[in-house]
């Protein structure tokens, strides 16, 4: 990685060696309880199926189990604790649902607010799938929010790579939307006595994934060439896709088909993305009509060559990295829906804390292209 800061980082680089970090994490203990749905302490009996009070109220559960998965928007149930530590009946839901009193009878989607007793939580989960490998060759036709880049990525003793975004659609022929600091980010006759240009070719995985040797990778689309830095208000470049290769619905891996239509950005507004690094995940819109300042190298691991100044951005929550990390630019920002989200921005910067995205009108504006889905 080149610097904490800026497109670099999120592009992703490798000194031909990807180091994974792997996180150990682990339960607290709390103490026994003398009835189901009593609190938990979090210092004393473990929550555990062992635990006599969670078998209780696994027996509710699995009871009621049944009735509440013919609600169409539950997709499972489980055992968990309200916020006071106390046993609750988990709901895992498609998307937001109501609670009411089981006296008064359930309309629609409602659940129950209780059950014999045992409180009832409804958790948002979307609908639940088996999650991909982001950074893996696919067998084409390939989905998009993968692992990928321009197949000449690699420069003074390093590679890079990116995010193949989403699919869109221009003068009849479909076309990958990525960064442009992705596709086209080399533009000085440096490291490797090349620049990007039209018609070169975009690889999955990218450079990064397959230790900086194209061989191992697939051709997957061509540049199209349009050159949207410095001097455009956008971060973004696009690839025809190569007959075969690519899903022509535009599915991406962990979210599938999108919606064709977009959506303006709103604070507090729940969005997702799916990208090279950190897969699937899940955020919320902190600020709108952002000014930035982004640096720029002109080629893998350079010197940051200019500085580029974005006005009207959106700015996404990113403590701790979790929504967006190295190798995630040129990821698509879409809202938090089950199915057939919409569009709101193409991420391709941010910091340990901020996460950075063009809206996407101004992108396919600039672009002349439009969604590709449903």
């Amino acid at each position: 990685m080149k610097r904490l800061l800026g497109t670099s980082w999120f592009k992703g680089c490798s000194l031909m060696v990807l180091v994974v970090l792997a996180l150990t994490l682990g339960f607290g203990c709390s103490r026994q309880v003398d009835s189901p749905n009593a609190p938990i302490s979090e210092q004393a009996a473990e929550f555990s199926i062992d635990n006599p009070r969670i078998q209780a109220v696994m027996a509710v559960q699995e009871r009621n189990t049944p009735q509440l998965l013919s609600n169409p928007e539950v997709v499972g149930t489980a055992v968990g604790l309200t916020d006071d530590g106390t046993p609750a009946i988990l709901v895992l839901a498609k998307s937001e649902i109501k609670t009411q009193p089981l006296q008064k009878g359930i309309a629609g989607n409602a659940v129950p607010e209780s059950i014999d007793g045992i409180p009832v939580l409804v958790e948002v989960t979307g609908i639940i799938r088996p999650f991909a490998n982001h950074k893996a060759r696919q067998t084409p036709p390939i989905s998009l929010g993968t692992s990928g880049g321009w197949r000449y990525d690699l420069a003074n003793g390093y590679c890079c790579s990116g995010t193949l975004g989403s699919l869109v659609t221009k003068g009849g022929k479909n076309y990958i939307l990525s960064n442009y600091h992705v596709f086209m980010g080399d533009m000085v006759l440096g490291g490797n006595g090349r620049l990007a240009e039209a018609g070169d070719e975009v690889i999955q995985p990218g450079m990064v994934d397959i230790n900086c040797n194209a061989n191992n990778a697939q051709n997957v689309a061509l540049l199209e060439g349009t050159r949207s830095l410095p001097s455009s208000n956008v971060d973004a470049a696009i690839a025809e896709i190569i007959s075969g290769m690519v899903k022509t619905n535009g599915d991406i891996l962990d979210i599938g088909t999108i919606s064709k239509n977009t959506v303006a950005a709103s604070v507090r507004q729940k969005v997702k993305k799916s990208g090279r690094t950190t897969g699937l995940t899940r955020s919320t819109v902190k600020g709108l009509n952002a000014t930035v300042s982004v640096a720029y190298d002109t080629e893998c691991a350079g010197d940051a060559a200019f500085t580029k100044r974005f006005t009207g951005q959106i700015i996404v929550k990113n403590l701790g990295s979790k929504f967006l990390a190295g190798g995630d630019s040129g990821s698509l920002m879409v809202e938090d829906k089950s199915t057939n989200a919409r569009a709101v921005g193409l991420l391709f910067a941010g910091s340990y804390t901020t996460a950075v995205a063009n809206p996407i009108g101004q992108v396919l504006s600039f672009l002349g292209a439009t969604m590709v889905g449903n």
